[in-house]
């Protein structure tokens, strides 16, 4: 049987009006990356995560059209693709409570975004938790879902979401390990080592936070008064000017062919006037957005039929793969249907098949009278501490690694022989477990 394609997912948030960054950072690498014949893409729009921090109704139904027809203009094909509305697939948002309830509270408070707002809070004086509603602390769970639903085999992100991607491994294995199968492959993220950032009109990163951007699809006579306005030096013409630092090039580079890049950089060593350069810049941004700006306006024109495509895009979707496996997720967490109870099975339930022996954590001495603690799986040593002066400070290393506050690459320990980490992380999501079966057995 050949193996299945490599399923590759890409998330857009629908906020704000995209720029000739998303487009040259984001949308035209990734369509590209669509018609490999070796890759399933998926590619969502992530309404749900923008209500994070956009509570503007309106403006959020408009950035859904706005991104959605950016993506079609610049010739995302929904027959080839999977192309979706993230709020269209309610297994994702039942998947993500299935998640919650095995997701650590010690990973998440670990999150870039939770950290940041908490530091702030407190540079300010303010309560931790001040302003930080559940949404953006639950949001690595949701992305988790957006991507365990379709077991997605490859997420290309940022580097500042890489952290989310370790999470949705956590979560997904967690689940693995308590219900008892590979229920969720996990993905990997994909961080592009090459992807294009382009300075905004005032020479830093093109970005809607420095409110200096290019709008994608502003009409021509708009595009070009933006260009003119991209700050530049006091460089007469006739004098040479440097590529190098020069938003003008730069974006240049980006919509040009390696050859006109070249002549476009000896024009620089010439002393092409800023004037002409910025015009240059003009008519190259032109060539290549006017015929998407037609589509586009096309497209936004028809948002009925933008509409239809997504739905259409996520009924076949959820047919395809979405309700297929909630159902089997259903059924492995035991939310199932009564009547398919055999009678006299709530008394008489079948033994349970064996399971490995619980890991469990020993400290202990050594004769160098420094204290260290190992963890172990019946004979097998999966972890074995560093040595610690007092045995107060090992048992605190175990405190936090049993609440999974403590991440495995920063504890004081190594890798026991022939372990490989996943092997530890599913020992302590074991032990965490028990440790919560416990919790509930004293409450109740």
């Amino acid at each position: 049987m050949p193996a299945r394609p490599t399923r590759v997912l890409t998330g857009i948030t629908t906020s704000g009006t995209p720029h000739l960054g998303n487009y040259v950072g984001a949308v035209r690498p990734a369509i590209a990356a669509s018609r490999d014949p070796g890759s399933e893409s998926f590619y969502f729009l992530a309404d749900l995560h923008s209500l994070i921090k956009a509570q503007d109704p309106a403006r959020t139904q408009r950035s859904t059209l706005e991104i959605a027809a950016t993506w079609l203009a610049a010739g995302l094909e929904p027959d080839r693709v999977w192309f979706y509305r993230q709020s269209d697939v309610p297994e994702i948002t039942e998947l993500t409570w299935m998640l919650t309830c095995v997701a650590g509270k010690g990973i998440l408070n670990r999150a870039h975004a939770y950290k940041a707002a908490v530091d702030r809070n407190r540079a300010e004086g303010e309560d931790d938790d001040s302003g930080v509603t559940a949404g953006l602390f639950m949001y690595p769970v949701l992305m988790a879902a957006d991507i365990l639903i379709f077991n997605a085999d490859r997420v290309p992100v940022g580097r500042d979401q890489v952290q989310h991607i370790e999470m949705a491994r956590d979560f997904g294995q967690r689940f693995n390990h308590v219900y008892g199968r590979e229920w969720f492959t996990l993905p990997e993220a994909v961080v592009e080592a090459h992807v294009a950032t382009l300075p905004g009109l005032d020479g830093r990163k093109m970005s809607k936070s420095y409110d200096n951007t290019i709008p994608l699809f502003v009409p021509e006579a708009e595009l070009r008064r933006l260009v003119f306005s991209i700050v530049t030096d006091s460089r007469a013409p006739g004098e040479p000017k440097p590529v190098e630092g020069s938003a003008l090039y730069e974006l240049y580079r980006a919509f040009a062919t390696p050859e006109e890049a070249a002549a476009f950089g000896q024009a620089f060593a010439d002393g092409i006037g800023w004037g002409e350069a910025k015009q240059r810049l003009a008519d190259l941004l032109e060539r290549e957005i006017a015929p998407l700006r037609a589509r586009y306006l096309d497209l936004v024109a028809r948002p009925g039929d933008i509409e239809d495509t997504l739905r259409d895009g996520a009924r076949r979707l959820r047919e395809r793969y979405a309700t297929p496996l909630l159902a089997q997720v259903r059924e492995a967490v035991g939310l199932r249907d009564l009547s398919q109870v055999r009678l006299g099975s709530l008394q008489e339930e079948e033994a349970p098949a064996a399971k490995p022996p619980l890991a469990t954590f020993k400290q202990y001495r050594e004769a160098d009278g420094r204290f260290y603690f190992k963890l172990v799986e019946g004979e097998r040593v999966l972890l074995q501490s560093h040595a610690f002066d007092a045995p107060r400070e090992a048992g605190q290393a175990i405190a936090a690694l049993r609440r999974g506050t403590l991440a495995l690459a920063q504890a004081p320990a190594t890798l026991g022989e022939g372990v490989d980490a996943s092997d530890v992380r599913a020992a302590l999501d074991a032990i965490a477990a028990a440790d919560a079966d416990r919790a509930a057995k004293t409450q109740a």
